[in-house]
């Protein structure tokens, strides 16, 4: 399998529309079209890194963070980026970063979280705005099948966990073929009546351009009547950060005290510890300060992120325990999650979790 044919086939898993707009994420470096040798899934696609990969012989890196972020003008081995990048490139290594669009993944980063803290009935906390569309098209009530059909295939129709989902109206469509025109059924200069159903469809904006191509190929129609209508629409299934709630509540030292355990912790920065019991938790993997309105309006008793401000602590107001547990901390999860969705859908190639450590932040104790 080649490079691009890999990459078409992981974004369909997680598709690269859902990161955020300031990221930098996909094919950073490397040939598309060369053969996989093998993955290496690491947390920063660090010179150490790539050093890790000419050894096992793989040829592709899937970063979380992208090793190229923005401002590199040239490559010319002066810093820890374009050192570890030269060698990537002068080795035949492809990086691939995926950062933010699985932060935003249903299944993604804040997912992986909850699922380590055991948290039930869980619900994203920021959902996106503004990504959905849906799509009205006027079509012959004998081709209404498969031009829903083509619609499906191309990816319309997804709400959640269900696909394939449309709605149909009957009714009856009139039209006058032109001069020029060649129109299936009728002729020119005379109105036609015909019996015809609006399909109607949901699907995200970034399959916009495929969805209306498949739908046009499949309809017999020389002009096709459609239409496309942004939706303000939360989608419930993409957005950062999540949240949910523990199976029996706790006081807040204990629950501290559980968050070490589970994230392995030294030190946890915290608001001030109150008599509110814990029930209700929010995560944001990463800087999650921009969380923080929002878990308080969910109502969750404490909300974990990391790289919070002195001022962020404030915000709480004794309604919720806010902790900064760390950048990497909160993130330290991603890979293994990576290795086991490749894992599972690439079994034609070896998906190797890099032992490397890159978490810069240290504590002296």
């Amino acid at each position: 399998m080649t490079i691009r044919d890999f990459i078409i086939d992981f974004e369909k898993i997680i598709p690269l529309p859902q990161q955020e707009d300031f990221d930098n994420v996909g094919l950073l470096c490397g040939n598309p079209d060369r053969e996989i040798t093998g993955i290496l899934v690491c947390h920063d696609a660090l010179e150490k890194v790539v050093d890790e990969a000419i050894a096992c012989n793989h040829n592709l890196i899937i970063t979380f963070h992208p090793i190229i972020f923005s401002g590199l003008k040239s490559l010319t081995g002066k810093n820890y980026v374009e050192k570890a990048v030269m060698k990537a490139i002068e080795n035949r290594i492809a990086i691939y970063a995926i950062h933010t669009a699985f932060d935003n993944d249903y299944f993604g980063v804040n997912y992986g979280i909850c699922q380590q803290l055991g948290l039930q009935n869980q619900q994203i906390l920021m959902p996106k705005t503004s990504q959905l569309k849906k799509m009205e098209v006027y079509v012959p009530a004998d081709a209404a099948e498969s031009v829903k059909n083509a619609l499906f295939e191309a990816g319309a129709g997804s709400i959640g966990f269900y696909d394939e989902c449309s709605f149909a109206v009957s009714g009856q469509g009139t039209f006058r073929p032109l001069n020029g025109s060649n129109p299936v059924t009728g002729k020119q200069g005379i109105r036609e009546n015909s019996d015809e159903k609006m399909i109607s469809v949901i699907f995200e904006q970034y399959k916009q351009s495929a969805i209306v191509a498949a739908m046009k190929h499949a309809h017999p129609y020389e002009e096709v009547a459609h239409q496309i209508i942004g939706l303000e629409n939360e989608n419930q299934y993409v957005g950062l950060g999540r949240f949910g709630d523990l199976a029996q509540e706790m006081n807040q030292p204990d629950f501290l005290q559980y968050v070490k355990e589970v994230f392995g912790l030294q030190v946890i920065r915290h608001s001030s510890i109150s008599t509110k019991k814990i029930k209700r938790v929010g995560v944001l993997g990463g800087s999650g300060e921009s969380g923080i309105g929002a878990a308080l309006a969910k109502g969750c008793d404490a909300y974990l992120t990391g790289d919070l401000k002195y001022h962020s602590f404030f915000r709480a107001e004794g309604k919720m325990l806010i902790c900064d547990i760390g950048h990497f901390e909160s993130e330290q999860f991603v890979a293994q999650q990576l290795v086991d969705i490749l894992s599972q859908k690439f079994s034609n190639f070896a998906v190797s979790k890099s032992i490397e450590k890159t978490n810069p932040v240290n504590y002296f104790l």
